[in-house]
């Protein structure tokens, strides 16, 4: 091959590369498909399974359908009450869990989404802020350590005591409810996120380009958008996806201690909670929603595992 042929072949898309490392991680790339594969059973499966996850049936369909076990109960104890249509039985009130499980995973995971959203945003905002403006760092900071230093699930669970009613007239029931645990998750899991933002923007500062950039008169604003936020991606890419997991284990916490959405109201913690007065004689009640949080939780632990890794121009390549 000439040289002249090399002069013209185009460089490697820097993204391939990030793919490449990523694809290698055998964790991330699984935890990757397995979490898609979540967003879409909960999105697309209400649409495809015909049962209403919060319909309780009545008369004698109610003594038929309550406490109905999974199908495959069915292989080691042949009197256990099974129906094909309720593959995962149904609970002491005759809602399916199949179709709760699905509708319940729409809210755990809109409010993951939500709340990372809303902690990236803050946890950016102040570490840009106190990374690259020198005077107000130190405050920013302790202010940081302030949230750090709080007992956050007690703050939360009184807060919830405290705005539950007043959110609830506003936005209705479940709505309510939903800005305010996106809103208490989100303000309280934003610290971590700016420490990491801060330190690399306190690096970037003294790199060559942006002395350079200061040189030619360039205004803060441009500096920031143009130069300093493009850098910081990767920690900001990464602390997204501990920050969904983050938010999915606190609202199952909240619904499983009986302070997140009503009771006709399903999410993954919900279902935990509702079933633990009778996990001795129905166990698998506890054992699908448990299931569900842990591998999604650690899904997307592995896929900010892969990213980190990845995003790093000193591991990329290894």
């Amino acid at each position: 091959m000439t040289d002249a042929t090399l002069s013209r072949e185009k460089p490697r898309n820097q993204w391939l590369d990030v793919w490449d490392q990523f694809r290698s991680h055998g964790g991330a790339f699984w935890g990757a498909i397995f979490f898609l594969l979540v967003i879409l059973s909960v999105l697309l499966g209400p649409l495809i399974y015909p049962h209403d996850p919060t319909l309780v049936p009545t008369g004698r369909d109610f003594i038929r359908l309550k406490d109905m076990r999974p199908i495959y109960t069915a292989l080691w104890d042949s009197g256990a009450k099974v129906s094909w249509a309720h593959p995962l039985g149904t609970d002491q009130i005759g809602r399916d869990t199949l179709a709760r499980m699905l509708s319940g995973g729409q809210v755990s995971i809109a409010v993951g989404l939500a709340a990372m959203a809303l902690s990236l945003f803050l946890g950016t905002l102040v570490g840009v802020t106190a990374g690259y403006f020198k005077r107000l760092d130190g405050i920013l900071m302790r202010l940081t350590d302030l949230f750090l230093a709080l007992p956050l699930l007690p703050l939360i669970l009184v807060a919830v005591l405290l705005f539950r009613e007043v959110l609830s007239a506003t936005f209705g029931p479940e709505g309510g409810i939903f800005v305010l645990i996106v809103v208490l998750i989100g303000f309280t899991s934003w610290m971590q996120t700016a420490r990491i933002v801060r330190g690399d923007v306190l690096a970037l500062k003294e790199r060559e380009f942006i002395l350079a950039a200061r040189s030619i008169g360039t205004p803060n604003r441009r500096m920031i958008l143009r130069h300093i936020l493009p850098n910081v991606l990767s920690p900001i890419m990464v602390s997204a996806t501990l920050g969904i997991a983050q938010a999915i284990i606190t609202e199952s916490a909240l619904s499983f201690l009986g302070f997140g959405f009503p009771p006709d109201f399903p999410t993954w913690g919900r279902l935990l909670f509702d079933a633990i007065d009778r996990m001795v004689l129905y166990p698998e009640r506890v054992l699908w929603p448990g299931l569900a949080i842990s591998f999604t939780v650690l899904s997307v632990n592995y896929i900010g595992d892969g990213l980190r890794d990845a995003l790093d121009p000193r591991i990329r390549g290894r």
